[in-house]
């Protein structure tokens, strides 16, 4: 059971202590090698390799000599990065714990009519995970027309950074635990209120649903959402958190749940997401193309298995022929469905001078880092080579690729832990068909599941894409992974302090124009926290995630973009003293 934390408290907490023993790794490692401590890091080249203040310093002598560097820079970063220290990788312990595999994902696979895995074909797909052998991937069968989603792709080795395997997390809650339980009645408060507007969620708000949700919610012993002074309030309530590994246990089965700084600033949605983004003459709109409030999907049991055996719903959802702004969960769920190009418009936004005769026109104008170089140099400024948006333009996609590795590697290799949707089945048969499966109390007495029942006809959670969750486990969650990292890349080159100018929110009454917001200041690096979470929790209100799952994503791609920019930084030939920034649980952390 995790501990229940508010805005001033992050105290260590267990995250299940129902956990077996972890299992054994193909490649003979016993869970796999751990996170690197950014203060552990030796100098990775000789003196005589590094830039130094030396008076007529120039480039080396010779173009033997800069490959000579190159090669060792090289091996010294390889070197550096096979001797991080091993952690454990313990699972739940559900794949042990029930021989139906019923707390494990296996969407995708053939499945009967109650949705319960073919045996053989569970087994074929963990043969696959634990052998690495292409040709046993290929030979899992499948239980529609849906394949899985580039498994052996997480065993490609990484050149920069550290590899999947180097990274941990905290076990995902289990099926019966008290945290799973409040994870799954968040999402079906979610689906109730997927269509009140953002700027309803506030501390003198009179909408029933939501004060409903937020007394519930508070009486949860398992619920890990962000509190304050205590309790979970309108203002609190849906917004983001981040799950770090407790390093202190030598288990890796704890974790602490924290608030990344300015989540509860502000309006709901990051100022990111509501400003257009300059692209030279051109821009990236924040508008966006929403889905109806009657596109609502897998409520229907025959749809539900035909999703759980990896076919599609013959149901398309409907669109709002208007753009509009992010202002309701429904939105946000859209928003986060396939958009490739919110951290190239939010560098963009920071990058580009502010038009101040037009507050329209123009980007944020944040002042670069105060770790730059170029700010102290007389006679260079930063280019297309290093330190200046083009470069960090250039880093973005490559981080998230290698944000998806380090996920998806967890997710199929370690944790295999059931979709909600998969949860939802559950619920289902227990309460309709009087199946023995494992709900806790908390679910099954939930206001949230009884007001869902009264709206939609069905125990089963509703959800907004037709096609449901993609094929592949839950925890940890890979969008959410992609934004951590993204994130803290933006955050390494810009000076995270700046004020946003001109704040802005979605009009309550027609979201297709923005009001300015009037409160306090809004900082860079708290939008930029919030821009993480809204990414990942928009997969909540989609119904395909739980809370656990971006919570643990946040730290998770923190650290593997921290060990990219430990291993861009030795190729600089920069006077350079690190990148300087604030991580998603307060800390600061120079790279």
């Amino acid at each position: 059971m995790t501990d229940n934390f508010d805005a001033s408290s992050a105290a260590a907490s267990p995250i299940d202590d129902r956990a077996d023993e972890q299992r054994r790794r193909f490649l003979g490692l016993a869970g796999g090698v751990a996170l690197l401590s950014v203060t552990s890091v030796h100098a990775l080249a000789s003196a005589e390799d590094r830039p130094t203040a030396g008076a007529g310093e120039g480039p080396p002598s010779s173009d033997d000599a800069f490959r000579e560097r190159a090669f060792k820079i090289r091996v010294a970063a390889a070197q550096a990065n096979r001797d991080a220290p091993v952690l454990p990788h313990p699972t739940n312990g559900d794949e042990e714990r029930y021989p139906n595999h019923i707390g494990s994902d296996t969407r995708g696979l053939p499945h009967d009519a109650r949705g319960e895995v073919d045996p053989a074909a569970f087994k074929a797909s963990v043969r696959a995970y634990a052998s690495g052998d292409p040709a046993l991937f290929e030979a899992i069968p499948l239980g529609g027309t849906r394949k899985q989603l580039n498994p052996i792709g997480t065993l490609a080795v990484s050149l920069e950074g550290l590899n999947p395997a180097q990274f941990a997390i905290p076990p995902a809650p289990a099926l019966e635990s008290p945290t799973r339980a409040a994870d799954i009645v968040e999402l079906y408060w979610q689906s109730l209120v997927r269509d009140v507007p953002f700027t309803a969620f506030t501390d003198n708000t009179d909408n029933k649903d939501i004060l409903a949700a937020v007394d519930e919610l508070n009486k949860l012993a398992g619920f890990n959402g962000p509190r304050a002074a205590g309790k979970v309030t309108p203002q609190t309530l849906f917004r983001g958190t981040a799950l770090y590994l407790d390093k202190s246990d030598p288990t890796g089965r704890t974790g602490r749940y924290v608030i990344p700084p300015g989540t509860l600033e502000g309006p709901y949605i990051s100022q990111f997401a509501l400003r257009d983004a300059p692209h030279g003459a051109q821009y990236i709109p924040p508008r966006i193309r929403t889905v109806t409030p009657e596109s609502t999907f897998l409520t229907d049991y025959d749809e539900w298995l035909t999703v759980q055996n990896g076919n599609f719903s013959d149901k398309t959802p409907k669109f709002d022929p208007t753009l509009r702004f992010i202002a309701t969960g429904r939105d946000l769920a859209e928003y986060v469905h396939n958009n490739s190009a919110t951290f190239w418009a939010a560098a963009l936004l920071l990058g580009t001078p502010a038009d101040k005769t037009n507050p329209s026109y123009g980007g944020f104008g944040t002042p670069l880092a105060p770790s730059n170089p170029y700010l102290k140099s007389k006679t260079q400024v930063g280019a297309s080579n290093t330190f200046a948006l083009p470069y960090i333009q250039g880093l973005l996609p490559y981080t998230a690729s290698r944000a998806i590795r380090v996920a998806y590697w967890q997710k199929f290799f370690i944790h295999r832990t059931l979709r909600p949707e998969a949860y939802g089945g559950l619920i289902h048969h227990r309460l309709a068909n009087k199946a023995d499966y494992p709900v806790h109390a908390d679910v099954l007495d939930s206001q949230a599941l009884a007001r869902s029942v009264a709206k939609y006809g069905t125990h089963l959670l509703p959800h907004v894409y037709p096609e449901g969750a993609p094929i592949h486990s839950t925890y940890p969650g890979g969008a959410s992974q992609i934004a951590a990292a993204s994130v803290t890349i933006l955050k390494a080159f810009y000076d995270e302090n700046a004020i946003v100018p001109n704040p802005v929110q979605p009009d309550r009454k027609d979201p297709t124009r923005l009001i300015p917001y009037e409160g306090p200041p809004l900082t860079v690096g708290g939008e930029l926290n919030k821009l993480a979470w809204n990414y990942g929790i928009g997969r909540d209100w989609a119904g395909i995630h739980f809370r656990s799952d971006f919570s643990s994503s946040l730290a998770l791609g923190e650290e593997l973009a921290i060990s990219i920019l430990r291993d861009e930084r030795l190729t600089f030939r920069e006077l350079f003293e690190g990148f300087s920034f604030t991580r998603f649980d307060g800390s600061k952390v120079t790279v």
